[in-house]
């Protein structure tokens, strides 16, 4: 019952939060390919992938040396941090006070930009296209491979984290493909809003087992902080929504 009740919380956490990413990097290697097409645009791609690879591959096995607790800890309070900083922002734009994001807008700057940097530098367009699609890949892949490892590495939940990671990256990939335009559709905010509350859930369960906290019903009280998260989300929303002004992101 224990991994069974966590394993799918961990899928679906690492699926969304995959999924946000990949649509954020789709847009800009999207941009570098409508420029000098698809060639400078995937081997920047690949050249990303590959960095993640390595970073992973040097970075694993030294999650083996820290004690279990000291790792769980670490892991809950950079989960909360970073769970509270997209339920922040999903709350914000829920209620109006920051713009959505905009895929299509974020195309046109992001094209804008790899054309004004050619010029700025003088160089070929292919090697900004290049370069901007292995920044695209690298950091919102980064992102990825935190959540991943933060979801999955203290119960043994790296492999269905990983599985959920690469669907939604290769769902984006395959629509993508399909419709070759920026995929604005996709209910973006929404993702971060549950991301966020999935995030902050995982957070707080790992802080409280980091510190010798015996949770009562163990991992399923992972359920019960998100829906705590959800709860005081939609309440905060609502209330923010009757206030005027906009407030820095």
């Amino acid at each position: 019952m224990s991994n069974f009740s966590i394993v799918w919380p961990a899928i679906a956490t690492a699926f969304l939060a995959s999924l946000v990413e990949a649509v954020e990097a789709f847009t800009i290697v999207l941009a570098a390919s409508t420029l000098r097409g698809w060639r400078p645009a995937i081997l920047g791609s690949a050249a990303g992938l590959a960095a993640l690879a390595l970073i992973v591959v040097a970075l694993g096995p030294l999650l083996d040396i820290f004690p279990i607790h000291a790792l769980q800890f670490v892991i809950g309070v950079l989960l909360l941090l970073f769970g509270m900083r997209w339920l922040r922002k999903a709350i914000l734009r829920a209620a109006s006070i920051i713009p959505l994001h905009d895929e299509a807008l974020a195309f046109a700057e992001e094209t804008e930009t790899i054309r004004e940097e050619a010029a700025r530098h003088k160089s070929q367009l292919d090697w900004i296209a290049g370069l901007a699609s292995f920044k695209a890949v690298l950091l919102e892949g980064l992102e990825v491979v935190f959540i991943v490892i933060a979801v999955g590495s203290v119960r043994d939940m790296l492999w269905p984290a990983s599985v959920g990671a690469l669907a939604a990256c290769a769902l984006i990939l395959l629509i993508g493909l399909a419709v070759h335009k920026p995929l604005s559709r996709v209910p973006e905010n929404a993702l971060k809003f549950a991301v966020g509350i999935m995030l902050s859930a995982f957070g707080v369960f790992w802080t409280g087992e980091g510190l010798g906290i015996a949770w009562p019903g163990q991992d399923l009280v992972i359920l019960a902080f998100a829906v705590v998260f959800l709860i005081a989300g939609l309440a905060l929303s609502a209330v923010l929504q009757r206030r005027d002004g906009r407030i820095p992101q």
